[in-house]
């Protein structure tokens, strides 16, 4: 019994620390819809940067301007709605002399040289809006990325600047926003406007689980403290009527005859 009371304990708190989990991250859906569809904001400035994190600023609604270094442009492998390819993350200079990584969207692997996409890149002053994203350092799913061979499978802020060169750079990227387009239109490269904002919320199911398994080992413990109240009660009876037995036959040893 003292096995189950410790089980029913351990799975009653393992639910309500999803039930809490729970709370948490509906929170932070409704704090990230907040910032996705609030007006962009300039972005935050160098004094701002030590202290940006995820928590509190990745998917804020971003403006920045200033003028792409297309010939340090990064290709980072990736996979979309579109299909397989990469994302175009082009180094975005400011007036001050800062530089913001932004991610200009998706191409698919025939579009990855530059000179067929040299249409679509923006000439001198140009101003971006789209989402800030915190830096990937750890590389991809089962890939790191290989910064003396030019491949990379995450966007690893630090990592690109270094391979490029640049100083004085941001520690989040931005996610550009789709570019406009008339209906129909052919698709143009890089398409941007794919970022997926998505968070998985299965804590609710995980609670019922845990609260379930406490019920489970409550009702395995009431089955087991009835069945051996049960084989109390018959190793009772049995013994009590052991004893009337034996004092019958004394009985009979005294007197004689059985008694009526």
């Amino acid at each position: 019994m003292v096995c189950a009371a410790l089980a029913f304990a351990g799975f009653v708190a393992l639910g309500n620390w999803q039930v809490e989990r729970r709370a948490w991250k509906l929170d932070l859906i409704a704090r990230v819809e907040q910032r996705v569809h609030t007006p962009a904001s300039e972005a935050p400035t160098p004094d701002r940067w030590p202290q940006i994190n995820a928590a509190a600023d990745e998917y804020r609604h971003l403006r920045i301007a200033g003028t792409f270094l297309h010939d340090k442009e990064t290709l980072v492998q990736a996979s979309t709605r579109l299909g397989a390819g990469f994302w175009v993350l082009t180094p975005l200079q400011a007036a001050d002399g800062t530089t913001v990584l932004v991610n200009r969207g998706f191409v698919p692997p025939e579009a990855r040289d530059r000179a067929m996409r040299a249409a679509t890149e923006s000439k001198g002053e140009t101003v971006v809006t789209g989402l800030l994203r915190i830096a990937e350092p750890k590389g991809g799913f089962l890939r790191r990325n290989d910064p003396a061979t030019d491949r990379w499978f995450s966007r690893d802020v630090q990592a690109i600047a270094a391979a490029r060169g640049l100083n004085h750079v941001a520690p989040y990227f931005v996610d550009a926003e789709a570019a406009p387009s008339a209906p129909g239109a052919a698709p143009s490269w890089p398409a941007g406007g794919l970022t997926v904002i998505a968070f998985p919320n299965s804590h609710l199911v995980y609670a019922i689980t845990w609260y379930g398994l406490a019920l489970m080992v409550t009702g395995a413990a009431w089955f087991v403290w009835r069945d051996d109240r049960r084989r109390r009660k018959l190793a009772d009876s049995a013994d009590s009527n052991g004893d009337n037995a034996s004092h019958a036959d004394g009985r009979t040893r005294q007197d004689g005859r059985r008694p009526d």
